[in-house]
């Protein structure tokens, strides 16, 4: 799909209303993306005809070529984006950006902290396992709507009107309803159950995330968490894989890093205290966990983040 403007706005976006200055800092394959004026949205036009080496950062990034071809090489996929093209990287995705020697791109980067907290977002978080790339041959049936939500939330953000952020929210939340309706109504969700009882697994999972949002800080076995909705540990442990795009224990470990991202904000709490409340046994499991899923300790994240903790011991 095409804006019709584009051709014509692409400098004054980038000129007259971005906020973008041009730097971007990495610590340890950590990109620190900087938001402006207590906002958590960050949105600009980017020329630069040089590549980024592998990172990540804790915000989710959009990227909307304007002009030319860039690839992005994540851990277990290579992207070719076009103009035309979205693909979203979810937070904590180690990627690399190949950028043609010329060439323009919008680049998305939200901070998904207030809405991760919502009833249901787990469902979003594992369809947005991975990146997702988002065509009109792969969605056809839901590209037309998110093209054009990404170019009202562009519009909003220049705009700077005084209900911008606000705005920019709704439709934020509008966007990820496309995506996990889409994602529940391909039909290839459970690929190998009867049409007639994929909306009864649909449900069942539904719970099961949000209960497993509510209880992560807990003992959760595999063997009793498939019993307790009806399916031995070797169909479930399928199925959550088909719905995730996780195993089981890789999405516990995935969710109780996230809160331990959260919690790492909070000045108060030690180090063993923030894996003890996001549900690992013991500090040093803590430790090699998140080390191997963010390439730094918990202490370096905390310390690159900016967020100052009290002398509290360890």
């Amino acid at each position: 799909m095409e804006d019709n403007k584009y051709s014509n706005i692409q400098q004054d976006f980038y000129s007259t209303n971005s906020d973008w200055t041009g730097t971007r800092e990495v610590q340890n394959s950590q990109e620190l993306v900087e938001f402006h004026n207590a906002s958590t949205i960050r949105i600009w036009l980017n020329e630069q005809n040089s590549g980024y080496p592998a990172h990540w950062h804790s915000a989710m990034e959009i990227i909307m070529p304007v002009e030319n071809n860039y690839i992005l090489i994540a851990k277990d996929a290579t992207y070719t984006v076009e103009p035309g093209n979205i693909l979203i990287v979810p937070p904590g995705e180690m990627h690399e950006i190949v950028a043609p020697e010329f060439g323009k791109r919008f680049i998305f980067m939200f901070d998904l902290s207030l809405i991760a907290k919502l009833n249901s977002f787990s469902g979003i978080e594992s369809v947005l396992s991975q990146p997702l790339f988002i065509t009109e041959d792969t969605h056809p049936q839901i590209y037309d709507e998110i093209y054009q939500l990404l170019l009202r939330m562009r519009n909003e953000y220049f705009s700077k009107t005084e209900y911008a952020e606000l705005m920019i929210y709704s439709l934020l939340l509008n966007f990820f309803v496309k995506i996990g309706y889409n994602h529940l109504n391909t039909g290839n969700l459970f690929p190998n159950v009867r049409l007639y009882k994929q909306k009864e697994y649909v449900q069942k999972f539904n719970t099961l995330m949000d209960y497993i949002d509510e209880h992560y800080m807990e003992d959760l076995n595999l063997e009793t968490i498939a019993k307790s909705i009806g399916f031995s540990k070797f169909h479930f442990s399928r199925l959550f894989k088909q719905y995730t795009n996780f195993t089981f224990c890789d999405y516990l470990c995935y969710r109780r890093i996230k809160v331990a991202e959260e919690l790492l904000a909070e000045p108060d709490l030690s180090i063993t205290e923030i894996a003890l409340q996001a549900g690992f046994p013991s500090i040093s499991t803590f430790n090699r966990l998140f080390k191997q899923r963010k390439n730094c300790t918990p202490s370096e994240y905390r310390s690159k983040n900016n967020f100052t903790a009290t002398n509290k011991p360890n």
